[in-house]
């Protein structure tokens, strides 16, 4: 069987760019491991491709979950499963991109089955993230589960948040469920996984750039469209980054510029945490540069012709 390509990195990079290239070269499908690109409604600050970006190359897992599902990684997992089957079974290479490791480790090491998130058990818990912040949602994990939260980082709100869920929504701890886990699925591995590396100062100027034309480009109206079509502002969907400051300028609890500032803000520090998330990922091959830059391409090519002898 052949492998299947896993192209990650930070906001901004290019992925987009470099998965199509790649998709073109081997006769590949795109699936979509970006946890905000999956709501439909959800348009100008998640940097879907258009389609002249795709360059008719099929995208799957794109713009096809209703905004007010709390969608879920085993979700996005039992999905991309599907999708990854399908398109081999068409002789098609899967290409999977994206910025959100945790869909993809879930994907490779599936998670326990596990009860739907209670939102306003898990609003309360963001509301104490924001006031005491996140180490002290760590310190309640310690209580409730100290093998848990000896594993994650203090500043790891998102899967400390879950563990706190899980505790309080069943009285289990998640440490003691984690083992009882799924087999992963045939293809899991076969993935080999290329993250890009580009230089942080030209990274954060491209995501300053990139908000502020979010902004200009019409994110306040779109949010407040999406906010008179009934679209939960705590739900998942309204929680990303640009989205979330958008709602509290709407509210009146910043102004606009704040909002533009703290956005750009919010969005480098998500992408110093993608360069951690994938920093621990032990298989990634690192390519440095954006994914439009042509040595990337090349660096690319080398090391999938390395990877296909290695197998064969």
């Amino acid at each position: 069987m052949r492998g299947i390509f896993a192209i990650a990195g930070p906001t901004c990079s290019g992925k987009t760019a470099l998965s199509v290239r790649l998709a073109r070269h081997v006769g590949g499908e795109v699936v979509n491991f970006d946890s905000v690109q999956l709501y439909k409604g959800i348009e100008i600050a998640t940097a879907k491709p258009t389609e002249e970006e795709k360059q008719g190359i099929p995208h799957h897992l794109i713009d096809y979950v209703d905004p007010n599902i709390d969608y879920t990684a085993a979700d996005w997992a039992a999905d991309a499963t599907r999708v990854i089957e399908e398109i081999e079974s068409r002789g098609k290479i899967p290409i999977l991109v994206g910025g959100t490791g945790f869909y993809l480790r879930t994907l490779r090491q599936p998670l326990f089955e596990s009860t739907k998130t209670d939102r306003n058990l898990r609003e309360r818990l963001r509301r104490i993230k924001n006031h005491r912040g996140p180490e002290h949602l760590h310190k309640m994990l310690t209580r409730v589960d100290p093998g848990l939260a000896a594993t994650l980082p203090r500043n790891d709100y998102v899967r400390v948040m879950r563990g706190l869920e899980v505790y309080f929504q069943t009285g289990e701890k998640l440490s003691e469920k984690q083992p009882d886990r799924s087999e992963p699925p045939e293809f899991s591995n076969r993935i080999i996984l290329f993250v890009l590396n580009p230089p942080r100062d030209e990274l954060y100027e491209k995501i300053n750039c990139r908000t502020q034309g979010h902004f200009e480009n019409g994110l306040v109206r779109e949010v407040k469209d999406l906010l008179a079509e009934g679209v939960n502002e705590a739900g998942n969907a309204l929680r990303a980054h640009a989205y979330r400051r958008v709602c509290e300028y709407l509210r009146g609890t910043r102004d606009l510029m704040s909002a533009i500032e703290q956005s750009k803000q919010d969005v480098r520090n998500y992408a110093k945490r993608q360069f951690t998330w994938f920093r621990r990922e032990k298989d990634a091959i690192w390519l440095d540069g954006f994914g439009d830059e042509e040595a990337v391409w090349e660096r690319l090519l080398d090391l999938i012709d390395g990877q296909e002898r290695a197998r064969n």
